[in-house]
């Protein structure tokens, strides 16, 4: 009876982990798309999701005492409110945030820090509440049950939850029908935790029959969900790079890619001013490369008959919205390349005598990669003689910013090292002309020597673009502004500046506060608890540090980041087992966590070396292999440390925690302060230098003669 209650619990252990990982990533793409977001929110939501984890760990250990004593029934209650709240959680996030903000507008970091902390709150603290409770239930079986044990079977859920999350429903699915197939197993393993038969005991099945319907009811009223507050709803879709949707207003159509208006019919000024501020600067422009492109495009670039028009696009559900809804055409010559815009230059054997970038702001490291050093050094040996690369950034009207002045200084000193001339025609976009020949401001002029009609440039150009506007530009830069970097991204600390610049804000308060907290908590903790602190931190480092890189060198492409999100979960299972199964003393112990620590640093230190100096490409398999190590090292360490802490239920809820929120620090310092402002190499040194000050400690970890007693 006791080996059937046991699996019972550890197959709704597995079914958590399952649900609780595809929830996670499904609550990040919600948010990304309703806060036009970016990696900074992506930090965001991680830290909030692992500090309410962590919280819930530390809630199970003060109720179990006082006020919920462990039992089988209740876990089964737990869980079944647990399998319901997912689908809550997404219809919350798209229904607040339209009735708390204004729609369609940009939300200050802290508005975003304290709204996502809320709406996700009731099922991050749950979650974070179930794992402990069920160890507590199992030692309610058996007081010697390991709590390691339970941190393995918590993380083959997690592994099969991100592999089934990155490999399926990322392909097919919507997120509420993600949501209902993720929580199907979880519903029909906890029903074992009540007593049977059901007929004496109806509450529970008629419980599971309402979760089950809540569950299904989200698949059928997705579309209803997502309709715009004007206008209505043209076109969904669930593309593995985002989400897509199409909104009608009368006879507009406005493309939205992750919440954010990518393109928009009857935008004939912005089509003219991307094509022709730079194919004008060409006499015959025959052979020209499109990076993205949006409404009306095509056709202006018709105008030159080009012999070709390589038009790439990372997405083709984009292309494919774009034809279906009039916004591009097809025109002769044109070949539509469903790729990563930098790969393509990087592999394809052609020249181009234009390469036109019609991206948005660099404000992520994806679209960083395309206003980089690199990039433009890509691109110059891919123009033919006389060829010329153009693109844009926000402009202003009268007074310029101060981190937009750095935004457009870095640019420009980025390119000045492979382009003799670029030119700045201001205007609500800037655009950056460059060649290593001449450049004309006299647009215009230009278009009439080519017999080229326009309905802006004939008319409005000259009133708009003038030299003193022009020399006003090239005045307001600032020669000392450092350029941006592949692996030293200075336009996502300057675009993260300008975040905080909209509002009237600052990071330095939230960061000073997170900086205190982190060190009061550290201060109350033993030493067991701050090596896996250390320990959660210098994984999802990491981890950050792999797919930031990843993106540099290989572009987005979706499966296979999934593929690294699911290594660094896959490891932890594994080293669980053999941190388990270690026979040795305290002394032997110590020594274990004080040579995988070593590891750890070895680890850190050969990426550095491989990624952060090396002038090529890592393969991508080496990437693959560093996540299953580090990850590896940090599931031998949970129960080592465990172990040393004495295994009570105090202990494991206290090595959850630090585990926990080491992980959410860990998080929120890479992708907001460390990559963003000292780049991949001081990343990685700042990561080592916490791991050797962990490796001190280990000396000092003293075994604690604790029972398992609540």
């Amino acid at each position: 009876m006791k080996n059937t209650v046991e699996r019972s619990i550890v197959r709704v252990i597995v079914a958590t982990g399952i649900s609780s990982v595809v929830t996670q990533l499904l609550i990040i793409r919600e948010c990304l798309t309703q806060f036009q977001g970016n990696e900074f929110v992506i930090a965001l939501i991680l830290f909030n999701w692992l500090i309410l984890g962590g919280l819930g760990t530390l809630l199970a250990r003060i109720t179990v005492r006082r006020l919920l004593t462990p039992t089988l029934s209740r876990l089964g209650w737990l869980s079944l409110i647990l399998a319901g709240f997912p689908t809550l959680q997404i219809l919350a996030i798209r229904i607040f945030r339209d009735l708390l903000f204004l729609p369609g507008i940009s939300v200050g970091f802290y508005t975003t820090l304290i709204y996502t902390f809320i709406v996700m709150a009731p099922y991050g603290l749950l979650v974070g509440f179930v794992l402990p409770y069920s160890l507590f239930v199992l030692r309610r079986q058996d007081p010697s049950y390991s709590g390691a044990r339970v941190y393995m079977a918590d993380n083959i859920g997690d592994v099969m939850g991100g592999a089934l999350f990155a490999f399926v429903l990322v392909h097919w699915v919507s997120p509420f029908t993600g949501i209902c197939l993720s929580n199907i197993l979880l519903l029909a393993c906890l029903l074992s935790l009540f007593p049977r038969p059901f007929h004496r005991h109806p509450a529970a099945p008629a419980g599971a029959v309402v979760v089950a319907l809540l569950l299904a009811a989200g698949g059928v009223f997705e579309n209803t969900t997502l309709a715009p507050v004007g206008g209505e709803l043209a076109y969904y879709k669930e593309s593995r790079y985002g989400r897509i949707t199409v909104h009608k207003d009368r006879e507009q159509f406005t493309v939205f890619e992750d919440g954010v208006p990518a393109d928009s019919s009857h935008d004939i000024v912005a089509a003219e001013r991307a094509i022709h501020y730079t194919l004008a600067q060409v006499d015959d422009p025959r052979s020209i490369l499109l990076i993205s492109a949006r409404s009306g495009m095509l056709s202006e670039v018709a105008k030159y008959r080009p012999e070709s028009i390589d038009y790439v696009e990372l997405n083709p559900e984009m292309a494919h919205v774009q034809f279906r809804f009039g916004l591009i055409e097809k025109v002769p010559g044109l070949n539509v390349i469903y790729r990563d815009g930098r790969v393509h230059l990087a592999e394809t054997g052609r020249t181009y005598d234009a390469v036109i970038v019609n991206l948005p702001e660099p404000q992520t490291f994806q679209v960083n990669r395309f206003f980089t050093d690199g990039f433009y050094n890509l691109v110059r040996r891919r123009l033919k003689p006389g060829g010329v690369l153009g693109f844009s950034v926000a402009g202003f009207d009268n007074y310029l910013a101060e981190p937009q002045r750095q935004k457009i200084s870095s640019l420009f000193n980025t390119i000045r090292p492979h382009f003799a001339h670029v030119l700045l025609l201001p205007g609500p976009r800037i655009y950056f002309l460059c060649r290593a020949e001449p450049l004309t401001a006299d647009i215009p002029g230009r278009l009439k020597e080519k017999s080229i009609s326009t309905a802006y440039i004939s008319r409005y150009y000259e009133g708009d673009v003038t030299d003193d506007r022009i020399g006003q530009i090239r005045e307001l830069l600032d020669p000392t502004t450092p350029g941006n970097l592949d692996r030293s991204p200075r336009l996502m600390r300057i675009m993260f500046s300008q975040w905080f610049a909209r509002f009237a804000t600052s990071p330095t308060v939230f960061m000073g506060v997170v900086g205190v907290l982190c060190l009061v908590y550290l201060i109350r903790s033993t030493k067991p608890e701050f090596v896996l602190f250390t320990t959660g931190c210098a994984t999802m480092g990491s981890e950050i540090l792999v797919i930031f890189a990843f993106q540099i060198f290989f572009g987005y492409i979706y499966t296979q980041i999934g593929l690294i999100v699911t290594v660094f979960l896959a490891g932890l299972m594994p080293g669980a087992w053999f941190g388990h199964r270690l026979k040795k003393g305290a002394g032997g112990r110590r020594r274990a966590l004080f040579a995988t620590d070593a590891g750890l640093i070895l680890l850190l230190f050969q990426y550095l070396l491989a990624v952060g100096k090396s002038g090529l490409p890592v393969p991508g398999w080496v990437y693959l292999l560093f996540g299953f190590a580090v990850s590896l090292i940090c599931g031998f360490q949970f129960p080592v440390a465990l172990s040393l802490k004495g295994d009570d239920n105090r202990a494991a809820t206290g090595a959850f925690t630090a585990d926990l929120v080491g992980a959410a620090f860990g998080t929120l310092a890479a992708s907001v302060v460390l990559i963003p402002y000292v780049g991949i190499t001081g990343t990685a040194i700042g990561l080592i230098a916490l791991k050797a000050l962990s490796m001190i400690m280990i000396k000092g970890i003293t075994p604690s003669l604790q029972g398992r007693g609540l």
